[in-house]
Formats: structure tokens, sequence, C-alpha cells
């Protein structure tokens, strides 16, 4: 597995609000280790067992933590996000709608201080039957050598779901978010991937938009291990946005063609329905 592991202790900042709540106890059920929620203002109050406190320095003073994950809203997220970097290894940005210059700030911010950002917008990070930092359901997830990273929330549960009913289940999945600025690219976790023990094979996810799945193509020419991709949005219309605030093409730059011409000559098996995506892999591992 990669970025967490089955010691990994978690705060949540935005703990008291609604996502917070519901959130921090499918976390708590499914054994993650959370010590700590962060809501201003809140502090003495207790979400399902965990203590909350003002800030995250206050809840250091009490409790060892590396990771936070935040779902505070939108305008206060960057701060939230500043306050975790300043102290933590690992710091998921659950929250959608965050300004791109409120996210190009804290993926400077976290560069300059050696934080892991993964997100804003993403559904997490998952090493199934040992913890989840997300808000993923855990149940289409199943323990396993495939290591999984995708900017789609709806398509990795899909995939994930797929993989497990064929018993080729996941060693992590990450979801680097679907915004057009992310903090953790493709690219550094495949880095890691290839260099993970208990990761076999990867499967990468990626859709319209940018040039995520370009820049790792990149780096799958010098991978080792097989690689399995699946783009969407191959009959999306130009310049209108698809889901995602990263998904929208401009003149030529973006397009699914581009990108699967880019990893096709990189290496990568291509899968073109989300369901071919376990028969791929068992015709190469």
């Amino acid at each position: 597995m990669i970025f967490v592991d089955k010691d990994t202790r978690v705060i949540v900042q935005g703990i008291t609000g609604r996502q917070g709540r519901f959130h921090t106890k499918l976390m708590l059920e499914y054994g993650t280790e959370i010590v700590a929620g962060v809501t201003p203002g809140k502090k003495g109050e207790v979400v399902h067992g965990v203590k909350v406190f003002n800030t995250v320095e206050e809840a250091l003073e009490e409790e060892d933590a590396e990771a936070s994950i935040i779902f505070v809203p939108a305008p206060f997220a960057k701060d939230a996000a500043f306050e975790a970097i300043e102290h933590l290894d690992l710091v998921v940005i659950i929250t959608e709608h965050i300004p791109v210059h409120d996210s190009m700030e804290i993926k400077e911010y976290a560069r300059k201080h050696g934080t892991r950002v993964i997100g804003p917008n993403t559904p997490g990070i998952i090493a199934p039957e040992i913890t989840k930092i997300g808000i993923m359901p855990e149940k289409v997830f199943k323990k396993g050598f495939v290591g999984v990273t995708s900017r789609s929330g709806t398509l990795s549960y899909e995939i994930a779901s797929a993989l497990s009913k064929e018993n080729l289940g996941q060693s992590t999945l990450v979801g680097i978010g679907g915004d057009a600025v992310v903090g953790t690219s493709f690219r550094e976790v495949l880095e890691a991937f290839e260099k993970d023990d208990e990761t076999e094979a990867v499967v990468l996810i990626g859709e319209i938009g940018g040039n995520e799945e370009e820049v790792a193509s990149e780096f799958i020419k010098k991978m080792k291990k097989p690689v399995v991709a699946y783009i969407a949005g191959l009959n999306a219309p130009k310049e209108k946005r698809m889901g995602h605030a990263g998904a929208i093409i401009y003149g030529k730059s973006g397009t699914a063609e581009s990108k699967i011409e880019a990893l096709k000559n990189a290496g990568a098996h291509i899968a073109k329905l989300p369901q071919d995506v376990p028969k791929l892999l068992k015709e190469i591992i």
C-alpha cells in the first residue's frame, strides 16, 4: 500500500458538520484510527467518541497524528489546509468548489512544507480492509495487489467493484481529485506504486481536460509494472465542462483521443469500457 497504513492516525477537520459527522462514523467503523476532530469554537464537543478541538495545533498537544481529512466548506478550506499542512504529513481535501487560486496556493504551501496533499475534490484514499481516509463506499473494495488511481470517484468505485468481483483486489486506491489543480499528480501516484512491494499492477482512470494523463504516460514508459488505463469522455463536446472542474477540452488539448494515444504509446493497455479493465488485467498478469 502507499501513503497510508494501519497505524495512520487521522484528524477530521470540520467534524461537527453534517458530512464530517457522517463520514467520521463510517471511517471509524472501517477501522480508521481517528484520534481528534477540529472545528473552531467547538472545543469540548465529542463526535462518535472523538474529542473536538478548536485547532489542529491544539489537537496535537493531546494526540499524535500524521494525517488530516478536510470537510470544511470551500470559502474556509484554504485556511484549514494551511493549518494542517504546517503540522502533518498527509492532508486529504474532500471539499469541492475551492477556487483555483486557492488550490494553487495550497499546492505551493504543501510543496514548501514537504506535505502530501490529496485533492481537492477527491473521494480520498483507501487501503482495502486496512484503513480509509475518504468518502468511498468501502463494500466495493477488496484487499489485493492492484493499485488504482483516478480523477473520478464514481468511475473508481465502478471499476474497483468490477475488479473485486473478479478477485482482483486492490493494494490502495488514490483519488487524485477532479479539479484543474490538485495536490498529488497521477505521475506521483504511479511512482509510489512502482516502488510498492504490495502492488503488482496499476489501473489509471482518467478523463478529458488537463494533461495529467499525458505527463503520467512519460513515467509509464519507464515502469516495470503493467498499467491498464481507462479514459472517460471520448464523445465529450469541446469547451463544455463535463462533471469535474478540470474536465474541459480547449482546442486539441485535453481530448480523450490525445490521452489514449499518449498512454498507448507509453505501453499502457487501454480499456474501451470500464468493465473491460478486469479482463485486460487478467491477460497481462
